[in-house]
């Protein structure tokens, strides 16, 4: 039923369209039946757009276009331009359809006329209005015609400023049509923005800003205000330029007045929010220009306004963003938001308040609390030192260069040590590097010193007996053999077999540089003479003779026995040859034991600490210098962990590899089958 009834509403309001544009044609001589048609066509298409869209699609709207345009009638001009502004307004096809430049430069012509009335000028500019609205091609069209030209004439002739009396019916028609300039002017400027028509625009705030001076009534300030307040938005340059014809100081002067004035007049406070808006306007863009109003004390006359109770929310929000732009920058702004308990009225609104916007607003001017309350009172100090005497400030002064030169004075001292440390750093550095060098050319002088004949099993068995023997401490000029318990039983076995004289000659662990002895020396000498030969034939006998017991458990007794029975026989056959000898025996045991103390090897002098497999093989590998016990105990280790990698890698078995590994050193083979040849000859003896 309900469709039926629209479709019949429908198909009523098409019909009576049809007619009424009828009655248009065929009332061509008679104005009043056509005006009377025309205010009936915009009634029936009065915000009902599928009526002005029937209106267009049968013609009826280029009649009324051309009925404007051609009608001689003036009553009927004002009707059809008044029905053109409805339809445009309620359809936007319709406005597509008109927005030409043709249309424009008629609405000109209507302008310039002189016989022209106001209402059919205020009727040309209301048709205006709606094509520019919304539309950015008639906002293009109003300049490239120069129709906005013509509109800024209107609106510095249209009413004149020394007569304003808005009772009078004439002054009344002519207020309406300035109205009407201003509004058009709004929208050909916003929505959407266009710079260009902004800047032609700003040419008559000087006449808005007398305006403004001469006339506080709400139907003046209101128009202009809103003209302003769109030409400056989102615009730098129109900005400065308002501020610069002084524009600024007349609304600050207008809002003080209208404060003034508002205490008993409700429309004196809502007129202040209005300039308020303008105001914030044409700061937002540039808060610098904020530094305008704090002569005018704006932001205190604001904070009077805020807490009005008949203010909405959109307004508070205006007056709130205004304060935030005229704080932001400006510190006199700031300091006057503070002295006017600006602060703690921010606090209330941003409790009180439920709506978000509002709350946006005072957080934005909270934030420049926070600023200028920094800035201030870095200020305060400032006042507080110029407001001191001339003598304190220089009392002051001369403490503060005395703190410099203390500053200097650490600086250099500080400078002075680094340059110390840096020395000595240096100097260490030198001693290092002299160290390695004499301690290489000792290795390489007792290398060269201790040359002997590889071949000979005598040598082998002095250098298998290097490896193992325990170290040779020299003690009230006597050499003897400091035991050792892991190498405690080798010792005994292989002085068994040993030659006396060889038996005291031992290498130190370190260096590989023999300890040179009494017997070494007498063992030398006997290679030049056949007494000595038979002296060690001598000391041969005496040694067998003697316990093994006793060999075994005091073996450096034994030695200093044999040296001294060496000794006897030497000083009998030889004793001028014995004093040579004795001052080069003391010579290369001084020598001898240098060279061993200052040459040990880190595996030697790391007894006592605690190490396990892994810390003590790093702990060689980091050693410039290896005696050749620990030499090959790393060479086998390293063995070891390549036949351990191999083992992996192959995936062989396990006890295969292990039985392959050989834990000992290659070269150092001929030591195991002496080993085992001197441990058969140890138990033949025992048994003897």
């Amino acid at each position: 039923m309900e469709n039926q009834k629209v479709q019949k509403t429908q198909c009523d309001v098409k019909t009576d369209l049809n007619l009424l544009l009828e009655c248009l044609k065929y009332q061509m001589d008679c104005p009043m039946s056509q005006k009377e048609a025309l205010i009936t066509i915009y009634s029936i298409c009065q915000q009902n757009s599928e009526a002005s869209e029937y209106l267009r699609e049968i013609g009826g709207l280029m009649f009324i276009n051309d009925l404007a345009k051609s009608s001689i009638h003036c009553i009927v001009k004002e009707a059809a331009l008044f029905t053109l502004g409805i339809i445009i307004e309620s359809n936007v096809y319709c406005q597509q359809t008109l927005c030409t430049p043709a249309l424009f430069e008629d609405l000109i012509s209507f302008l310039m006329n002189k016989d022209s009335g106001v209402n059919l000028k205020r009727m040309s500019v209301y048709v205006i209005l709606v094509l520019v609205s919304n539309n950015k091609n008639g906002q293009t069209y109003v300049r490239e015609t120069g129709c906005i030209g013509l509109l800024l004439q209107l609106f510095r002739t249209a009413l004149s400023i020394s007569e304003i009396n808005l009772s009078d019916e004439n002054i009344n028609q002519c207020y309406q049509l300035w109205s009407s300039v201003c509004s058009t002017l709004c929208a050909c400027v916003n929505n959407p923005q266009n710079e260009d028509n902004q800047n032609i625009c700003c040419s008559v705030f000087s006449y808005a800003k007398e305006w403004l001076e001469s006339c506080t009534e709400p139907e003046i300030v209101r128009p202009i205000c809103s003209f302003v307040g769109l030409t400056v938005a989102n615009n730098s340059y129109v900005q400065k330029y308002f501020a610069s014809v002084r524009g600024l100081d007349t609304l600050a002067k207008v809002l003080t007045k209208l404060l003034r004035d508002s205490y008993g007049s409700h429309s004196s406070t809502k007129l202040a929010v209005v300039v308020t808006k303008t105001l914030d306007a044409c700061i937002a863009n540039d808060s610098n220009m904020g530094v305008v109003l704090a002569k005018y004390h704006t932001v205190s006359e604001l904070l009077k306004l805020l807490p009005n109770d008949t203010l909405d929310t959109g307004e508070k929000i205006s007056i709130i963003l205004t304060i935030g732009h005229c704080t932001e920058v400006c510190e006199e702004n700031q300091y006057e938001l503070l002295n006017n308990n600006g602060l703690p009225l921010m606090i209330q609104v941003l409790t009180e308040s439920q709506d978000e916007e509002l709350n946006k607003a005072a957080t934005f001017v909270l934030q420049n609390c926070k600023q200028m309350t920094e800035q201030l009172s870095l200020k305060i100090n400032e006042n507080s030192l110029n407001v001191n005497s001339a003598e304190e400030l220089e009392a002051d002064t001369q403490r503060r260069e005395r703190t410099l030169q203390d500053y200097w004075k650490k600086a250099k001292e500080i400078l002075h040590r680094i340059n110390l440390i840096e020395k000595e750093h240096d100097e260490q550095r030198v001693q290092r590097k002299i160290f390695v060098n004499r301690s290489s050319e000792v290795s390489t002088e007792a290398s060269k010193y201790h040359e002997v004949n590889t071949n000979d099993p005598k040598n082998q068995m002095e250098r298998t007996y290097r490896v193992h023997c325990p170290q040779l401490i020299c003690k009230s000029n006597d050499w003897i053999l400091a035991p050792s318990a892991n190498s405690l039983s080798l010792q005994n076995e292989i002085l068994k077999t040993m030659n006396p004289v060889n038996a005291s000659t031992g290498h130190s662990e370190q260096d590989n540089v023999p300890c040179s002895t009494e017997l070494q020396t007498d063992s030398v000498l006997q290679s030049h003479s056949i007494n000595e030969k038979n002296t060690c034939g001598k000391k041969q006998s005496v040694q067998v003779s003697l316990p093994s017991e006793q060999l075994l458990k005091q073996p450096a007794k034994i030695v200093r026995n044999l040296k001294q029975a060496c000794i006897s026989g030497t000083n009998n056959q030889r004793s001028s040859y014995g004093d040579i000898t004795k001052g080069k025996k003391s010579i290369l045991i001084t020598s001898s034991s240098l060279r061993t103390a200052d040459l040990r090897c880190l595996g030697c002098t790391a007894q006592g600490q605690s190490f396990n497999s892994k810390t003590f093989s790093k702990m060689l590998q980091t050693c410039p210098y290896l005696c050749d016990c620990h030499k090959v105990i790393l060479e086998a280790e390293k063995r070891y962990k390549k036949e351990l990698r191999k083992m992996t890698v192959c995936n062989s078995s396990s006890s295969t590899a292990y039985k392959k590994m050989l834990l000992t050193p290659v070269n150092k083979g001929r030591l195991h089958r002496e080993t085992s040849t001197f441990q058969r000859r140890k138990e033949n003896f025992q048994s003897k």
